[in-house]
């Protein structure tokens, strides 16, 4: 096994030496030069085509995925592999999307044949750009209380209502969401999971602007929005189950911000650039403390995964994950802060905008307060 996987080693550090443009070899991209993909995205280089199209021929942009929906079928310990050769050149991650991380899984999981034919392989590929249609005006941490409704007409559903805090909405071409389809039944059993296009008639979105200057939020409207029958996931009124199995990839996904393993300047780096960090050692055992967090935080969220692998589940796990990595997300960002003094408070710079953009990451998918409630009450068995 050892030896098979060295030997995959040695295959990945050939393939990565070849086909990784020199420009891709720079680290973790800015949130500008992420590559989100989707019908209307515009590559900001041809490095950046060059090497998704490079990594999506040989199913690397979804490893784990099976090769059929337009994975490579790697094992996670085959993964870790690929992961350490990229990491080891600096290279880019070809693609970074909501299908990718969320829609995907729960697409293997809870998807018919034909659903999981038809959408794997183009979001495996950056063809389709999808964002998430969960919350509502009047059901953000009570996500169980959605009122956005799915009326039965034979062969479709007509959807009407409002979601909000959609992040890319704007940008997206399909979106996932949560629609009420039998509106007498307790709030958990009437609710299904659809796929709606974007381009249907009657969606609209209208972006929320933050404090942070950025607009990565919309507000998405549905008005009278034909959805084929052949577009839920799962069976109907059961759409719960598939939005809970998806909350514990969203969850992850977002609290793997706080490893500082998988991303992100080392904070030793930011300190020994900065001659306020340098030479505070206040601010200096701060980050050590914050590194060794990370570090162990980095290496429970692999176990996790492992776990996944062996057939096990994360589950009600992913709450302590996401409570965990957003809250040394944001100490990460302030030690940046003052590491940098009053340089840190030029807008232009940057760092203003992380700074502040952090602060989201206790709110979105699941408040603090709600992660905490369910590690009180689900994993500590504390009464509630």
């Amino acid at each position: 096994m050892a030896q098979d996987l060295e030997q995959l080693r040695t295959h990945w550090r050939a393939w990565l030496e070849t086909n990784c443009p020199d420009e891709m070899r720079d680290g973790p991209a800015s949130e500008a030069d992420i590559c989100w993909g989707g019908a209307n995205w515009q590559f900001a280089s041809e490095a950046q085509e060059v090497w998704l199209r490079r990594c999506a021929s040989v199913g690397i942009t979804v490893p784990t995925w099976p090769k059929e929906y337009g994975g490579a079928g790697l094992t996670r310990d085959e993964e870790k592999i690929l992961h350490q050769e990229m990491k080891r050149i600096n290279a880019r991650t070809p693609l970074q999307s909501f299908g990718i991380w969320m829609l995907g899984p729960a697409l293997l999981a809870f998807g018919s044949d034909a659903q999981k034919q038809e959408i794997l392989p183009p979001i495996a590929r950056g063809e389709i750009r999808w964002c998430q249609g969960y919350s509502e005006p009047g059901a953000g941490s009570d996500l169980a209380g959605v009122q956005t409704r799915a009326d039965d007409c034979g062969d479709h559903w007509v959807v009407n209502g409002q979601k909000i805090w959609t992040s890319y909405a704007d940008k997206a071409d399909w979106i996932f969401a949560l629609v009420r389809t039998d509106r007498d039944a307790p709030k958990h059993k009437g609710i299904s999971f659809v796929l709606i296009d974007m381009h249907s008639t009657g969606v609209s979105t209208r972006p929320i602007q933050l404090i942070s200057g950025a607009s990565p939020f919309c507000e998405t409207f549905f008005d009278n929005v034909q959805v084929p029958k052949t577009q839920v996931v799962g069976q109907i009124n059961r759409g719960w189950d598939v939005a809970k199995y998806l909350l514990t990839h969203e969850r992850e996904m977002i609290s793997a911000g706080g490893a500082l393993m998988g991303g992100g300047r080392a904070l030793g780096a930011v300190l020994a650039d900065s001659e306020t960090g340098n030479s505070d050692p206040i601010l200096r055992a701060d980050a050590m403390r914050a590194e060794i967090d990370g570090l162990a935080f980095g290496l429970t969220l692999e176990r996790y995964k492992d776990q996944v692998e062996a057939g096990g589940s994360v589950g009600d796990a992913s709450a302590m994950l996401k409570y965990a990595g957003t809250e040394l997300n944001k100490r990460r960002q302030e030690l940046i802060m003052g590491a940098e003094g009053s340089a840190a408070l030029e807008w232009e710079a940057g760092l203003p905008g992380s700074w502040l953009r952090s602060k989201a990451n206790s709110i979105e998918g699941g408040t603090s307060e709600v992660m905490l409630g369910i590690i009180a009450k689900r994993i500590l068995g504390l009464p509630g």
